[in-house]
């Protein structure tokens, strides 16, 4: 019996710990992990989802004399929608019963182990991305291949930086640098490039939406430790990228 505690609770802590890397809402990863451990017969389930950490406690026993906890610190996080849905659809499959234990965990670590996109295709369609954001700011076709190539840049150097594991607050200013450079560059090069709308379309990738999102999202289910903190993650990345830019900014009105 202890060890059935201790394999289910593992797996649904696995679960959860995949979804909250990848970027998912806070009730979510709860909700899973209370679906897991209830599809096991665990109903005395107790979880507490922050976005750094998770705290499971189930127990089987009415009297309580049989509980086990565990805790997860979860040190990175970042943007995954597939592992995401791919979870959801394993919980709802495990839920339903077809799926043992030691089959589960094999399945979470391939979800786990997907690859992502090489590098190459991640900066090309950066750029296309910010190119198009260029275009809806008002940019013309100058300003769209500049915030192409920028975008490509910026994509580029912040993927490598992410995997090198480089602190996210310097990786983002150092984002919000090259875009200040590179649209100083390209506005230095032709007089109708625009630096405000290379740099607009450039940032756009950095801009912290799904933070945001799920900020307001959590707090408005309750959860307000998690809410507040994705908000203040969501606003250091703001500030970072405003910093690099700016910094940028600063020096070329300064010298030139």
């Amino acid at each position: 019996m202890e060890t059935a505690k201790k394999d289910v609770l593992l797996l649904a802590l696995y679960a959860g710990e995949i979804l909250l890397k990848n970027g998912a809402e806070t009730y979510r990863v709860e909700d899973t992990i209370t679906r897991l451990c209830k599809a096991k017969g665990f109903n005395d389930t107790n979880v507490f989802v922050t976005a750094t950490g998770i705290f499971v406690s189930i127990d089987k026993d009415i009297n309580h004399n049989q509980v086990i906890s565990y805790i997860k610190r979860i040190n990175s996080r970042g943007i995954n929608l597939n592992k995401i849905s791919k979870v959801n659809n394993f919980s709802r499959e495990f839920v339903k019963g077809h799926i043992s234990i030691a089959d589960g965990m094999d399945m979470l670590r391939k979800i786990n182990e997907i690859s992502i996109y090489p590098h190459y295709i991640y900066a090309f369609f950066g750029g296309i991305s910010t190119s198009f954001f260029a275009l809806l700011f008002g940019g013309n076709m100058l300003e769209f291949g500049s915030a192409f190539i920028t975008g490509i840049l910026v994509t580029y150097v912040l993927n490598f930086l992410t995997n090198i594991q480089f602190p996210p607050f310097l990786t983002n200013i150092c984002g919000g640098m090259i875009a200040g450079i590179m649209a100083i560059i390209f506005s230095s090069l032709h007089p109708s490039v625009q630096i405000d709308k290379v740099i607009i379309g450039s940032i756009m990738t950095m801009v912290p939406g799904v933070a945001i999102t799920n900020a307001v999202h959590d707090s408005i289910n309750g959860d307000l430790v998690s809410g507040w903190a994705k908000a203040t993650e969501a606003l250091i990345v703001a500030c970072s990228i405003a910093f690099g830019v700016g910094f940028i900014l600063k020096l070329w009105t300064i010298f030139f």
